[in-house]
């Protein structure tokens, strides 16, 4: 009697590892959803909240709501890391902190000031729509200031969104000229911040939440006195003014719990998504490597830097438009559009010229560059406990 094949004594093992394999990748997809869900959800919140304490609360001192963000999110980073070990501390020599992290910090803290300027001033959903012009100044800045040169296809790709942007603005019923310098500005410092994270943090390996614990005390140090000189009577005022201050205070306190659990849901995406995945539901920039494990972000809040994802955007401006109905002309919502479908093509650009050019090829200065490889923050320096 003939021998039975080999691999028929194994095939329930292999039939059984094809479906551990199946669940695994089942739950793996299910996770990345769920992260990138939360991760949206946070992002939304936070600025709806903002915008809700400047509009609905009459707390107009974005100043002072920064602060409190930086604060909070300053002791979330701090319980995070040294009690509950979420991650392990960064060590960044004392020397480095003044010259590498400190003017890190000062743009973040520009740009962060900058955006709730915007949404003191502006609707969320013209807001958002500027925000999409980041690509733009990104590569327009790379250009006029460090030479930097791109194929006339990131060039063609950026037209749709400037074209969006003069739309939207020209027709935005709700236009303020503060509130539309704020977001613009706003870009200009998420693109600078983007540029500089490459030579000023070259070296350290960060992860979301050791960028809170090392920027956000230097941001509430730069931010606290000018918040105090500059809003603190009106803050006064207001404690003593307004009718329902303790329900007041306590929203005002969760958006800034909310801006740090938008840093920690980051965290959690990380690990639960691909490279691709992820580049797909933000504009962040993995390093070479098949998983997010070593992943650095040059933004530590993902809505104060990099533009964020196109569905989200478009989430962040229904949902606004629900709760406070600012007023949007058919011209406008075609601007808005116009802007975010101009920026899911120019990440499908972005992303077509990342794969035609193999990861690890050295660079010269005339050799085209997407602005995803902007923010090689990650080296040889490992994690320190």
């Amino acid at each position: 009697m003939p021998w039975p094949p080999l691999a028929s004594f194994f095939s329930p093992c292999l039939r059984r590892s094809d479906m551990e394999d199946s669940l695994l990748c089942n739950w793996g997809a299910f996770r990345a959803i769920l992260a990138i869900l939360q991760w949206w959800a946070f992002n939304v919140t936070v600025i709806i909240m903002n915008k809700w304490i400047f509009q609905n609360l009459d707390f107009k001192f974005p100043l002072t709501v920064s602060c409190i963000h930086f604060i909070c999110s300053a002791i979330g980073a701090y319980i995070a890391i040294k009690f509950l070990k979420i991650k392990p501390l960064i060590e960044v020599d004392p020397e480095d902190r003044w010259k590498r992290i400190f003017p890190m910090s000062f743009v973040f803290c520009i740009n962060i000031v900058l955006g709730n300027v915007s949404l003191r001033y502006i609707p969320v959903s013209f807001m958002q729509t500027i925000k999409s012009f980041t690509p733009a100044t990104t590569v327009i800045l790379q250009w006029l200031i460090w030479g930097k040169y791109f194929e006339w296809r990131i060039w063609t790709s950026l037209i749709p969104i400037v074209g969006g942007i003069l739309l939207t603005s020209v027709t935005e019923l709700s236009f303020n000229v503060a509130g539309f310098c704020a977001a613009m500005f706003g870009c200009l410092a998420t693109s600078t911040k983007t540029i500089l994270a490459e030579s000023l943090l070259h070296g350290y390996k960060f992860d979301s939440i050791n960028t809170v614990y090392y920027m956000t005390p230097f941001a509430t140090m730069i931010l606290a006195l000018p918040a105090m000189l500059l809003e603190g009577s009106g803050v006064i005022n207001w404690l003593h003014t307004y009718p329902s201050i303790s329900s007041a205070i306590i929203i005002i306190l969760t958006s800034g719990m909310l801006a740090f659990c938008l840093n920690f849901s980051i965290f959690y995406v990380i690990h639960s998504t691909t490279a691709v995945t992820f580049n797909i539901a933000g504009n962040l920039k993995p390093h070479h490597h098949p998983r997010l494990k070593k992943f650095v972000l040059g933004p530590a809040f993902t809505r104060l830097t990099s533009p964020s994802s196109h569905p989200q955007v478009a989430v962040a401006v229904l949902i606004s438009w629900l709760i406070f109905r600012n007023p949007i002309s058919a011209m406008n919502a075609a601007g808005c559009a116009v802007t975010l479908s101009g920026c899911t093509f120019y990440g499908y650009v972005r992303h077509k010229l990342s794969q035609q050019q193999p990861p690890g090829t050295p660079q010269s200065p005339r050799t085209p560059r997407s602005i995803i490889g902007m923010l090689p923050l990650i080296n040889d320096k490992q994690d320190k406990a």
